[in-house]
């Protein structure tokens, strides 16, 4: 087996997904370093959980996915973290996101520091920076990547976290921007952006020095620009059973396409590919089939 190409770190929550069907690993980091990790990456998560049962069963789960854990600190007063989630007629989820958890006290130890030194891309989101702690320890951990390395803000807007100081210094700290359909209107009231979605990427690619965004607007596909140049890709067809980490799977796999300095089509395609997969199973981080990890293996 060849070693894998790219070391990738995702920064943030780890918890468990309450869901009618029972509990799920979940947390949008997570989701995502389990999704690289299927996509052959070296992946691993650097965050927090609690010393109770529920952490170690986190921590259990990605030695068993094959995943590091030694990144994952253990909180010897806060609890693991835990989200409830309903999902709706469509499949889409709400969310319930309990507070005073262990990922609010993620630290950039040494072992954090390490693995960002070392990172092609690393992916954090808005959420985990709720507490002015975690917000401290994302700033000095992207400030420890390396020049080259992808630094992705997948924004995942959850409210009521969601804080415009977060926004704009997240976004000046990356180089490539996740975001979907409904957070869009959030960005360009936000920073003032006129015209169409089209203009409003370029504007936002242009003030903060975007190499890369990434739009998925569910049902109606996706949008990646960079450079200028804006792919649109149609939704494929599938058969929506809940739509939880398919947007995580879609970041992962643009992630590691981008990396590989695949053209934006391609990129596109098999990004749209698994996340369509992912929407038609259960829970966020689905094992992929042979065909579709095959691309991202060569």
């Amino acid at each position: 087996m060849t070693a894998p190409e790219f070391q990738i770190v995702g920064l943030g929550e780890v918890l468990w997904d309450l869901l009618p069907t029972g509990k799920q690993l979940g947390g949008a980091p997570a989701n995502f370093v389990c999704h690289a990790h299927a996509l052959s990456a070296a992946a691993r998560l650097i965050s927090r959980v609690g010393d109770d049962p529920a952490g170690r069963e986190i921590i259990a789960s990605f030695r068993t996915r094959g995943l590091p854990a030694e990144t994952i600190g253990v909180d010897a007063e806060a609890p693991t973290g835990s989200v409830s989630v309903d999902v709706d007629t469509q499949g889409h989820p709400r969310f319930t996101i309990h507070e005073h958890v262990a990922w609010d006290r993620i630290a950039a130890d040494q072992l954090a520091l390490d693995a960002i030194r070392n990172a092609d891309a690393v992916c954090f989101g808005s959420l985990a920076q709720r507490t002015p702690f975690v917000r401290a320890t994302v700033a000095t951990l992207l400030a420890a990547t390396r020049p080259d390395a992808l630094r992705i803000f997948d924004i995942n807007l959850r409210p009521p976290f969601i804080d415009h100081e977060v926004i704009t210094q997240s976004l000046a700290a990356a180089n490539v921007l996740k975001l979907n359909e409904q957070e869009l209107p959030v960005l360009a009231e936000l920073f003032r952006l006129n015209g169409d979605p089209g203009k409003q990427l370029d504007a936002l690619a242009g003030r903060f020095s975007l190499r890369l965004i990434a739009l998925t607007c569910g049902g109606d596909g996706s949008v990646l620009f960079a450079d200028g140049d804006l792919v649109r890709q149609p939704s494929l067809p599938t058969t929506v059973r809940d739509t939880v980490g398919a947007g995580d799977s879609f970041t992962a796999a643009v992630t590691v396409g981008f990396l590989k300095k695949w053209p934006l089509e391609k990129i596109s395609h098999h990004a749209s590919a698994i996340a369509a997969y992912v929407c038609s199973q259960s829970g966020a981080t689905p094992p992929l089939p042979e065909a579709l990890r095959q691309p991202f293996t060569n």
